[in-house]
């Protein structure tokens, strides 16, 4: 009976203190994409399943923490804090999430990027298509390989899938000239996904680039950003830019926060959003962010 009593009043001040955080008045700005609104802000999905850009050991330590209760609690504050939509990878975790989320009153919109499955197992597409996802997205990493090797019909094949779907079609790069050809061959492609950081460079890239040497682990550009934006800025559809904040190399302090944000939106175009991963374990990312934007936006 007490330890009834004691969990009662832990879960009570938790929820106290999540509407506290973000009142459930709480809005962003949002743009159209067909029949859709998004919030300029997206929830990201790389920490809830320990995708960290860093090491084995910082996965390990966000798969730790991000149960599928706790990420349902941190989607709840991201709607409530006036996020809509919600971008992950195809995983064995994500779609039974955003199934919980939606069973406990959770109306986040979802994109699903593809993941090894979907780009592979006939009918997977149409599957997930049921959950009538905003649109699914064509990896980025493989889309980059793709056209590395010259095999960009292999991406063109999984859209035309997407289409016959019913949902709407997307597409991921970490490279300029990836959007730039397929700009100039006038795909069937409702929206793009867009690193603003190109971690995909293969080695002997790398190498000409710092004479010979490669870097231990993935390798961080201060220009890519404006590479990527240019594009961004050249394309009349829709682009999702990630990875504004490096995966979280651009997180030293609240003012370089500030830069990465206001430098992201200064840069894309008015109907274009920012998707970007949470890792709420240690401060109020959700409020800091929906604030930040708010105030950028605004401004």
């Amino acid at each position: 009976m007490i330890t009834d009593r004691r969990n009662f009043l832990l879960s009570s001040a938790a929820g106290a203190a999540i509407s506290q955080a973000a009142p459930p008045q709480a809005t962003l700005p949002k743009v159209k994409l067909g029949k859709y609104e998004l919030s300029r802000l997206i929830i990201g999905a790389n920490p809830f399943y320990g995708y960290s850009h860093f090491n084995r050991i910082f996965d390990s330590h966000m798969r730790e923490w991000c149960t599928q209760e706790k990420v349902c609690e941190v989607l709840r504050q991201c709607e409530l804090s006036g996020i809509n939509t919600w971008q992950f990878s195809e995983h064995e975790r994500s779609l039974p999430d955003i199934q919980r989320h939606r069973e406990l009153g959770g109306k986040l919109q979802f994109i699903v990027l593809s993941g090894k499955r979907l780009e592979t197992e006939p009918g997977m597409i149409a599957e997930v298509a049921k959950m009538q996802p905003i649109g699914i997205v064509h990896h980025g990493g493989v889309t980059d390989t793709c056209f590395r090797k010259g095999q960009m019909s292999k991406v063109q094949d999984f859209l035309k899938r997407v289409r016959q779907s019913g949902v709407m079609v997307g597409m991921s790069t970490h490279t300029p000239a990836v959007i730039e050809y397929v700009e100039e061959r006038n795909w069937d492609i409702d929206f793009y996904m867009t690193a603003v950081y190109c971690v995909t460079r293969p080695a002997d890239e790398i190498r000409k680039m710092l004479a010979g040497e490669l870097p231990l682990g993935e390798l961080y550009l201060d220009a890519d950003p404006a590479r990527m934006f240019r594009v961004v800025r050249q394309t009349k559809k829709t682009c999702l830019a990630f990875k504004i904040l490096a995966a979280g190399r651009r997180c030293g302090s609240a003012s370089e926060l500030d830069r990465a944000f206001q430098f992201a939106y200064d840069s894309i175009k008015p109907q274009d959003c920012v998707i970007v991963g949470m890792y709420p374990r240690y401060s109020d990312q959700v409020k800091d962010n929906t604030d930040r934007v708010r105030r950028i936006l605004k401004a």
